[in-house]
């Protein structure tokens, strides 16, 4: 994933900004007409369901990548009263808010991926993803589906978090990075600290870590945190330097990830892998510190099931701190749509 853009959508007319948005990300990474005529349906769909059901919210329109060609995630949030009978709501051509009549099931139909997370009284959070082309069935394998948000700073254009996943059949490493601050310098951080994860994903985790150490040393630094999941050994390995928060979920059963305190950066401290067991049904969260640290999954039934990027988008949507930038990443198996 990369080039996220985030719209507030609280009137009527930000229903065609938000058409117009999508569409135009959709013609810039090469999609047919025909495609970015789906996009731009989704994305109305998805905004004018802001407007009409919950008085506004925010749609998140993701490039989202895979080994045959990119595609476009629309993520919408809401605060709104949730929906009440999923089922009658996805009926094709279903309109509770007097559209053209195409409603949420038009969503569905023309998504390569579609989830929707809307409990009554709780607010809404629906997922789709669109590919500019279908899938290849010789994809290689990726073992986890990942979700992620990340957001600068209201008001800042550079974003001083960055995420970043390399996976192969035997093996996935997933890093989060926060540059010290936000603006222009903690995004020059966070953008060092990519590329050489990129540079050195043959590494393991202890050791990348204090590569990123000495990588970073002429940026102002950043909090990292690196975890390496081997789901046929059944274990995560972590590390990490400064508050980039980590967790795991087994079933009800939750275990906070252990980092070393410090930045990387500063070379002042050895950093330590710590191995955890990685359970067949396993979620990996991890985030930065521009999400409060005091929620709770036990908060959102259900949820824990759903795609990884609706759990990243209703934490950033309920738990973000409104001073700083924000890095949520969640990792599970493999469900049936990439």
């Amino acid at each position: 994933m990369k080039d996220l853009f985030s719209l507030r959508v609280d009137e009527a007319s930000g229903v065609g900004e938000a058409q117009r948005l999508a569409a135009t990300v959709s013609r810039g990474l090469g999609f047919s007409e025909t495609a970015t005529g789906h996009v731009s349906i989704v994305a109305r769909e998805l905004a004018s369901n802001l407007v009409k059901h919950a008085g506004g919210g925010v749609l998140l329109v993701t490039v989202v990548e895979r080994p045959d060609g990119p595609g476009i995630e629309l993520l919408a949030l809401d605060r709104g009263p949730g929906i009440r009978n999923i089922g009658e709501s996805l009926r094709d051509g279903q309109s509770t808010g007097g559209s053209l009549g195409t409603g949420l099931g038009a969503v569905r139909r023309l998504s390569s991926v579609f989830d929707i997370y809307a409990p009554p009284g709780a607010g809404a959070a629906v997922l789709s993803r669109i590919w500019a082309q279908a899938p290849k069935r010789t994809l290689p394998l990726r073992p986890f589906t990942v979700g992620a948000v990340c957001l600068p700073l209201d008001g800042e254009e550079a974003c001083g978090d960055t995420w970043v996943v390399h996976q192969t059949a035997e093996r996935s490493l997933v890093m989060v990075a926060d540059g010290l601050g936000h603006g222009a310098g903690a995004a020059t951080a966070a953008a060092q600290a990519m590329r050489t994860f990129r540079a050195h994903v043959e590494r393991g985790v202890a050791e990348l870590v204090a590569v990123l150490d000495a990588a970073l040393r002429p940026t102002r630094g950043a909090a990292v945190a690196v975890a390496e999941i081997l789901s046929r050994r059944g274990v995560v390995n972590y590390a990490g330097l400064g508050n980039i928060a980590g967790r795991i979920y087994e079933g009800e059963d939750v275990r906070h990830l252990a980092t070393t305190h410090g930045t990387a950066g500063t070379g002042t401290r050895k950093t330590h892998q710590h191995t955890y067991p990685w359970p067949p049904d396993g979620l990996l969260l991890m985030h930065s510190d521009g999400l409060a640290s005091l929620w709770d999954l036990d908060g959102y039934p259900g949820l824990r099931s759903r795609h990884p990027s609706l759990i990243a988008g209703v934490l950033l949507r309920d738990h973000r701190r409104q001073r700083d930038d924000v890095t949520v990443v969640a990792v599970t198996h493999a469900q049936a749509k990439p």
